[in-house]
């Protein structure tokens, strides 16, 4: 990688030191619920022997991996020539929970932290707007009261909702979204948590490896949603990032929804062109898991199947396990491919 390119990192997990962080920034009853039993969050409900992140990345002051914003900035800022980081909270699974006023009143809570006491830690530093699916109307406003913020760039929820996600009762959202010109970012995470919805099209898996093979399968059925609704052609300049969901699924999905589409146009008189037009105009994909074949053009050819390297947007999912850095992927693209995946394409579309 040329040493003098700035990166945008689409994917940073951001953590709290514990669940105290944010007990100064909920109301009542929530305030004491919070402070103590914590936020009774959890992941993904699957073990696993190796823990969700490095242990590398713990900072040395203490705390979990990527709570401290100075260490954060010294370890994956600095470390990989970063120009931004965008934000993505470690409790994006809130949605996962059943309690459409509490999951409110806890992604109100951590966006007015992670404006208070991350986002002016460091000039790299953008925000998301946590909100949770179970109530789209509280969802809307909360993008209401924070869309004006310098450092926000984009509305965030996890993909453990209870219906597909391009579902009417999920517009006001996406209106208020699209008002503000602020992206929606679909997180994994949450799926079979909480009973949500099941992690995999099949039901419920038995160990974390089926659960973290299968995430894409939630991402499929939210994409076809999406565009079979009419989200694209109800909001045309609303743009979703899909995190973490990999991207080898892409093509035949792309292909096989386009066929379906010209025998069953029918079903859906709204839309006014092919589905894959929609995704390749609309929908942006970040690159970590990036699907690594044995034989590394394999990958190449998919990019080209689909001109991947304009929708494209780099992921290190720091602090995990399984996080990608920069200088370790996508290493056969030619240098205009990756200045567009590494950069270009992010500052594009979170106007930076």
């Amino acid at each position: 990688m040329n040493k003098e390119m700035k990166i945008i990192d689409v994917d940073v997990h951001n953590d709290l030191k514990s669940h105290m962080d944010l007990v100064p920034y909920l109301p009542e009853p929530w305030k004491s619920r919070v402070a103590s039993t914590g936020l009774g969050l959890v992941q993904h409900g699957y073990w696993t022997p190796v823990g969700v992140v490095r242990e590398d990345c713990k900072p040395p002051s203490g705390g979990p991996a990527a709570s401290d914003p100075d260490y954060l900035v010294q370890d994956l800022v600095e470390g990989y020539n970063m120009k931004y980081v965008i934000l993505t909270s470690s409790i994006i699974h809130i949605s996962s929970l059943h309690d459409p006023d509490y999951t409110a009143a806890v992604c109100s809570a951590y966006n007015d932290y992670l404006i208070a006491e991350w986002l002016p830690r460091h000039k790299s530093f953008k925000g998301a707007i946590l909100v949770s699916t179970l109530d789209p109307n509280l969802a809307a406003k909360e993008i209401e009261r924070l869309a004006g913020h310098p450092d926000i760039v984009e509305v965030l929820f996890s993909s453990g909702a209870r219906s597909p996600l391009g579902q009417r009762q999920y517009h006001p959202i996406y209106e208020a979204a699209h008002r503000h010109n602020l992206p929606v970012a679909i997180h994994i995470g949450g799926e079979g948590a909480g009973g949500a919805t099941a992690p995999t099209a099949a039901g419920y898996p038995s160990r974390y490896i089926e659960w973290h093979t299968n995430v894409s399968q939630t991402y499929m059925a939210h994409l076809v949603s999406m565009v079979t609704e009419g989200v694209f052609e109800k909001f045309p300049r609303l743009k979703f990032v899909m995190k973490e969901g990999g991207i080898a699924w892409l093509p035949h999905l792309m292909w096989r929804l386009d066929k379906n589409y010209k025998g069953l146009r029918y079903e859906l008189p709204w839309l006014k062109r092919l589905p894959s037009e929609y995704i390749r105009d609309h929908c942006f994909f970040s690159t970590q898991p990036i699907e690594e074949p044995s034989n590394p053009k394999d990958l190449i050819t998919l990019f080209d199947m689909i001109d991947a390297e304009n929708f494209l947007l780099f992921s290190s999912d720091y602090p995990h396990w399984d996080n990608d850095v920069p200088t370790e992927i996508l290493k056969r693209l030619g240098s205009e491919a990756r200045q567009k995946i590494f950069h270009d394409n992010a500052q594009r579309l979170y106007r930076l």
